[in-house]
């Protein structure tokens, strides 16, 4: 049992570690392509609207499997504490998208 979970830990960290990668190797490219970071950051600026409805969809996806394990987990858990901790992750998570959302909006006055 415990070397399934540090296979999986393992496994986590490799994904996380393969999509930090694929990050940067996108904003080398995007740099290179723009030719240097003004033109990089000029064409982010550019673009943001198409930014945010893709970040929008990605949020609508998530909260579309959320529902759906949520149905799955208090099917399986009906007690109240259940639902209290879900209810703390659906509050943490709102919190924390809307955090990341409003800071550049903050940042700048």
């Amino acid at each position: 049992m415990k070397g399934l979970r540090l296979r999986y830990a393992g496994l986590v960290l490799l994904g996380t570690l393969l999509v930090l990668l694929a990050a940067v190797a996108a904003n080398v490219v995007g740099i290179h392509l723009a030719g240097g970071i003004d033109g990089w950051q000029a064409w982010l600026a550019a673009h943001s609207t198409h930014f945010l409805a893709w970040r929008l969809l990605l949020y609508a996806g998530t909260a579309y499997g959320w529902i759906w394990m949520r149905r799955r987990v208090l099917a399986r858990e009906p007690d109240a504490g259940t639902r209290r901790r879900l209810l703390r992750a659906e509050l943490a998570a709102v919190v924390a998208v809307a955090a990341l959302e409003l800071s550049p909006y903050l940042q700048a006055g």
